[in-house]
Protein backbone atom coordinates (compact mmCIF):
# COMPACT_ATOMS: atom_id res chain seq x y z
CA UNK A 1 0.00 0.00 0.00
CA UNK A 2 1.58 3.55 -1.06
CA UNK A 3 2.35 5.87 1.89
CA UNK A 4 0.03 8.17 0.60
CA UNK A 5 -3.30 5.84 0.43
CA UNK A 6 -6.08 6.55 3.27
CA UNK A 7 -7.68 3.31 4.07
CA UNK A 8 -10.39 4.12 7.19
CA UNK A 9 -10.90 1.75 10.52
CA UNK A 10 -12.52 -2.25 10.12
CA UNK A 11 -11.10 -2.58 6.16
CA UNK A 12 -10.31 -6.00 5.17
CA UNK A 13 -7.61 -6.28 2.86
CA UNK A 14 -6.96 -9.28 1.63
CA UNK A 15 -3.06 -10.69 0.80
CA UNK A 16 -1.40 -9.74 -2.60
CA UNK A 17 -3.41 -6.83 -3.03
CA UNK A 18 -1.88 -3.48 -4.10
CA UNK A 19 -3.55 -0.03 -3.51
CA UNK A 20 -1.54 2.70 -4.81
CA UNK A 21 -1.23 6.77 -4.26
CA UNK A 22 -4.14 8.82 -3.41
CA UNK A 23 -6.58 5.55 -2.72
CA UNK A 24 -8.83 6.16 -0.62
CA UNK A 25 -10.82 2.87 0.85
CA UNK A 26 -13.57 3.86 3.09
CA UNK A 27 -14.52 1.98 6.86
CA UNK A 28 -16.08 -1.50 6.59
CA UNK A 29 -14.98 -1.81 2.69
CA UNK A 30 -13.75 -5.08 1.78
CA UNK A 31 -10.89 -5.92 -1.18
CA UNK A 32 -10.09 -9.45 -2.16
CA UNK A 33 -6.82 -11.09 -2.93
CA UNK A 34 -4.77 -10.04 -5.20
CA UNK A 35 -6.20 -6.80 -6.41
CA UNK A 36 -4.74 -4.05 -7.74
CA UNK A 37 -6.66 -0.54 -7.28
CA UNK A 38 -4.65 1.99 -9.37
CA UNK A 39 -3.90 5.81 -8.41
CA UNK A 40 -6.82 8.05 -7.06
CA UNK A 41 -9.11 4.68 -6.45
CA UNK A 42 -12.09 5.45 -4.01
CA UNK A 43 -13.56 2.19 -2.32
CA UNK A 44 -16.79 3.90 -0.74
CA UNK A 45 -17.67 2.55 3.04
CA UNK A 46 -18.94 -1.58 2.91
CA UNK A 47 -18.22 -1.80 -0.53
CA UNK A 48 -17.14 -5.86 -1.17
CA UNK A 49 -14.76 -6.61 -4.15
CA UNK A 50 -13.89 -9.66 -4.90
CA UNK A 51 -10.47 -11.11 -5.64
CA UNK A 52 -8.49 -10.97 -8.67
CA UNK A 53 -9.96 -7.47 -9.45
CA UNK A 54 -8.04 -5.18 -11.51
CA UNK A 55 -9.34 -1.57 -10.96
CA UNK A 56 -7.29 1.10 -13.16
CA UNK A 57 -6.87 5.18 -12.04
CA UNK A 58 -9.58 7.57 -11.32
CA UNK A 59 -12.43 5.67 -10.36
CA UNK A 60 -15.18 5.31 -7.80
CA UNK A 61 -16.51 2.52 -6.55
CA UNK A 62 -19.60 3.16 -4.68
CA UNK A 63 -21.93 2.13 -1.91
CA UNK A 64 -24.28 -0.33 -3.75
CA UNK A 65 -21.48 -1.42 -7.08
CA UNK A 66 -20.81 -4.81 -6.17
CA UNK A 67 -17.79 -5.94 -8.62
CA UNK A 68 -16.95 -9.99 -8.47
CA UNK A 69 -14.20 -12.30 -8.85
CA UNK A 70 -11.65 -11.04 -11.81
CA UNK A 71 -13.15 -7.96 -12.63
CA UNK A 72 -11.81 -5.82 -14.68
CA UNK A 73 -12.72 -1.90 -14.58
CA UNK A 74 -10.94 0.90 -17.08
CA UNK A 75 -9.37 4.17 -15.78
CA UNK A 76 -11.84 6.86 -15.30
CA UNK A 77 -15.19 4.35 -15.09
CA UNK A 78 -18.20 6.17 -13.76
CA UNK A 79 -20.55 4.36 -11.58
CA UNK A 80 -23.80 5.50 -10.18
CA UNK A 81 -25.84 5.11 -7.15
CA UNK A 82 -28.56 6.94 -7.30
CA UNK A 83 -31.15 6.94 -9.84
CA UNK A 84 -32.04 10.45 -8.97
CA UNK A 85 -29.71 12.48 -7.40
CA UNK A 86 -30.61 15.82 -5.99
CA UNK A 87 -27.76 17.54 -3.57
CA UNK A 88 -30.74 19.10 -1.64
CA UNK A 89 -32.37 15.60 -1.58
CA UNK A 90 -32.93 13.43 2.27
CA UNK A 91 -34.55 10.55 0.29
CA UNK A 92 -30.70 9.28 -0.93
CA UNK A 93 -32.02 5.73 -2.41
CA UNK A 94 -29.04 3.46 -3.21
CA UNK A 95 -29.65 1.47 -6.19
CA UNK A 96 -27.31 -2.19 -6.80
CA UNK A 97 -25.05 -2.32 -10.12
CA UNK A 98 -23.29 -6.06 -10.12
CA UNK A 99 -20.54 -6.65 -12.13
CA UNK A 100 -20.20 -10.32 -12.30
CA UNK A 101 -17.15 -13.03 -12.53
CA UNK A 102 -14.45 -11.90 -15.16
CA UNK A 103 -16.46 -8.69 -16.50
CA UNK A 104 -14.23 -6.16 -17.96
CA UNK A 105 -15.21 -2.27 -18.22
CA UNK A 106 -13.12 -0.11 -20.76
CA UNK A 107 -11.92 3.21 -20.19
CA UNK A 108 -14.48 5.72 -19.98
CA UNK A 109 -17.49 3.72 -19.93
CA UNK A 110 -20.33 4.79 -17.08
CA UNK A 111 -22.95 2.59 -15.69
CA UNK A 112 -26.18 3.83 -14.77
CA UNK A 113 -26.98 2.33 -11.60
CA UNK A 114 -29.16 -0.59 -11.37
CA UNK A 115 -27.65 -2.72 -14.04
CA UNK A 116 -25.89 -6.14 -14.06
CA UNK A 117 -22.90 -6.67 -16.05
CA UNK A 118 -22.63 -10.75 -16.74
CA UNK A 119 -19.74 -13.19 -15.73
CA UNK A 120 -17.22 -12.50 -18.91
CA UNK A 121 -19.07 -9.84 -20.98
CA UNK A 122 -17.26 -6.57 -22.15
CA UNK A 123 -18.31 -2.85 -21.72
CA UNK A 124 -16.28 -1.28 -24.67
CA UNK A 125 -14.48 2.18 -24.04
CA UNK A 126 -16.41 5.62 -23.54
CA UNK A 127 -20.07 3.00 -23.68
CA UNK A 128 -23.12 4.16 -21.12
CA UNK A 129 -25.07 1.40 -20.00
CA UNK A 130 -28.56 2.23 -19.23
CA UNK A 131 -29.17 -1.98 -19.58
CA UNK A 132 -28.27 -5.40 -18.46
CA UNK A 133 -25.44 -7.04 -20.17
CA UNK A 134 -25.98 -10.66 -20.76
CA UNK A 135 -22.71 -12.87 -19.74
CA UNK A 136 -20.25 -12.79 -23.07
CA UNK A 137 -22.06 -9.89 -24.39
CA UNK A 138 -20.12 -7.16 -26.01
CA UNK A 139 -21.71 -4.01 -25.69
CA UNK A 140 -20.44 -0.37 -27.16
CA UNK A 141 -21.78 3.07 -27.55
CA UNK A 142 -24.49 5.63 -25.82
CA UNK A 143 -26.61 4.13 -24.83
CA UNK A 144 -24.69 0.78 -25.42
CA UNK A 145 -26.17 -1.81 -27.77
CA UNK A 146 -24.61 -5.34 -28.95
CA UNK A 147 -22.17 -5.62 -30.97
CA UNK A 148 -21.28 -9.37 -30.37
CA UNK A 149 -20.00 -11.94 -28.19
CA UNK A 150 -16.57 -12.62 -26.34
CA UNK A 151 -14.84 -14.98 -25.02
CA UNK A 152 -13.55 -15.99 -20.99
CA UNK A 153 -10.03 -15.20 -22.98
CA UNK A 154 -11.45 -11.98 -24.34
CA UNK A 155 -11.42 -12.34 -27.79
CA UNK A 156 -14.62 -11.69 -29.87
CA UNK A 157 -16.75 -14.95 -30.53
CA UNK A 158 -18.84 -12.90 -32.93
CA UNK A 159 -19.71 -9.44 -34.53
CA UNK A 160 -23.73 -10.41 -34.62
CA UNK A 161 -26.47 -8.78 -32.33
CA UNK A 162 -28.43 -12.19 -32.52
CA UNK A 163 -28.00 -14.93 -29.82
CA UNK A 164 -24.85 -16.92 -29.82
CA UNK A 165 -24.77 -19.97 -31.68
CA UNK A 166 -22.25 -22.48 -31.13
CA UNK A 167 -19.19 -21.15 -31.45
CA UNK A 168 -15.36 -22.32 -30.26
CA UNK A 169 -12.83 -19.51 -29.76
CA UNK A 170 -10.23 -19.55 -32.37
CA UNK A 171 -7.33 -18.57 -29.79
CA UNK A 172 -8.02 -20.71 -26.68
CA UNK A 173 -10.59 -23.34 -28.42
CA UNK A 174 -13.14 -23.04 -25.77
CA UNK A 175 -16.85 -24.12 -27.43
CA UNK A 176 -19.61 -21.46 -26.68
CA UNK A 177 -23.30 -20.94 -27.27
CA UNK A 178 -25.88 -23.59 -28.21
CA UNK A 179 -26.29 -25.66 -24.95
CA UNK A 180 -22.70 -24.33 -23.59
CA UNK A 181 -22.15 -20.98 -21.43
Amino acid sequence: MHESAIVESDVVIGAGTAIWHHGHIRTGATIGEHCVLGKNVFVDAGVEIGNGVKIQNNVSVYRGVHLADEVFVGPSVVFTNDQYPRASSSDWEVVDTWVRHGASIGANATLVCGVEVGAWGTVAAGSVVTHDVAPHELVAGNPARRLGWVCRCGRVLARTTDELAATTCAHCGETFGGSRP
